[in-house]
């Protein structure tokens, strides 16, 4: 049931919500290639929500007896009707997104992009990217689960040479390849959480796509940044890693000049050693690594909160674009330089991290396929069964 080399082991135990045929969505973990209901493994009835964020909302020592109790009983023996084949379920949104907000956290992926958009200018980083780790803030109601179809967006843009914009599905049709946090616990208003207490916040990682229509963004980010071209559409993956099984995936960030200013600096290795692959239509075009990241997850959530915004549970703050330093390691079509998304084609992100006692562990997949604005699409993905 659960191989030395599974990326879903005991030292991963994942969160994310199923439901099998003719019953409601129900919360669980996987160990091995079942699909676990956490509600009767546990007995606690807080997993029998269509959601974790009851579960979240509790707490991290509550997280870490959980935890505890998971790697005891996973074991077995096992309560009846507990375990599901992987293939036999429906993976859901494992959580209610409460708000969302998306950094701009990889130096190579700013890096290019400024070259790619800013050629004269001999600097690609804006002067404030080196000093707070830049966002936007996006639309929590449409992060979609992995295997929902992604519908075309429409909007203004300026087609080359033209001087006045004009209306129609975005023909520059892009991915971002992203982790997003989780946030379990948040902060009153009037508040900031320091980078110190971020392991307190942060309930888990997933994998992300921030789905970009890369014409509809150009015209319109100016001057108050991202807005049609972003909001129609990310995908999530059905299962949280805990920040707790990424222990052994810490690593420095690499080295941060200028100094970041006090409230942003780190006394222990917050980056972490994430590879994601980047597959297209079948094909693996991509390998990024997380741990070339600029800014940390603890950092971003320090930032984000700096100010007194409160946080809340079921919060999510993704990384941004995860680009490397080589061309077979960026994050997005568009420094790929190979073309964007057709009707029909297929992405789908994978990632594994160090685990435990010289593991690996899994973090599923986030996989959508593109889909006409009038439906006329190939074969629809939505809701395929995890997703391995």
């Amino acid at each position: 049931m659960n191989p030395p080399n599974d990326l879903y082991g005991i030292t991963n135990l994942p969160y994310g919500v199923y439901s099998v045929a003719g019953s409601a969505p129900r919360c669980a973990t996987r160990y091995g290639d079942q699909v676990l209901d956490l509600a009767l493994l546990l007995e606690d009835d807080v997993f029998a929500e269509p959601g974790l964020n009851a579960f979240m909302a509790q707490g991290r020592q509550r997280w870490e007896e959980v935890r505890t109790l998971l790697t005891d009983r996973v074991r077995g023996p096992l309560p009846e009707g507990c375990a599901h084949s992987v293939d036999d379920v429906t993976m859901h949104l494992p959580f209610a997104v409460a708000d969302y907000v998306d950094f701009y956290a990889s130096e190579h992926h700013a890096s290019n992009l400024g070259r790619l958009f800013r050629p004269d200018n001999p600097n690609p980083l804006l002067p404030n990217w080196k000093h707070l780790p830049v966002s936007y803030t996006g639309r929590a109601g449409s992060v979609v689960v992995s295997g929902t179809d992604i519908v075309r967006p429409c909007g203004q843009r300026l087609p080359a040479g033209a001087e006045a914009p004009v209306f129609g599905p975005s023909v520059r049709l892009d991915i971002e390849a992203e982790l997003g946090f989780v946030v379990g616990t948040g902060n009153p208003m009037g508040t900031a959480i320091p980078v110190e207490d971020a392991a307190d916040h942060i309930f888990g990682v997933a994998l992300f796509n921030d789905w970009s229509a890369r014409d509809i963004q150009a015209w319109e980010y100016v001057p108050l940044g991202p807005h049609l071209g972003k909001s129609f559409a990310s995908t999530i993956a059905p299962w949280i890693v805990p920040l707790a099984a990424l222990d052994a995936a810490r690593v420095s960030t690499p080295t941060q000049d200028p100094s970041p200013l006090p409230y942003l600096a780190m006394d222990e290795a917050w980056g972490l050693d994430i590879d994601l692959e980047v597959e297209w239509n079948g094909d693996v075009v991509s390998r990024p690594p997380y741990s070339s990241m600029y800014w940390s997850p603890a950092q971003m959530l320090a930032h984000l909160t700096v100010n007194g915004a409160p946080t809340r549970t079921g919060d999510l703050y993704a990384s941004g674009t995860i680009s490397g330093p080589s061309p077979d390691q960026v994050g997005s079509l568009i420094e790929l330089g190979k073309g964007f998304l057709e009707d029909g084609d297929e992405v789908v992100l994978r990632a594994s991290a160090p685990g435990a006692n010289g593991t690996r562990i899994g973090f599923g997949e986030a996989r959508g396929r593109i889909r006409s604005r009038d439906g006329r699409s190939a074969t629809s993905s939505t809701n395929e069964k995890d997703q391995k």
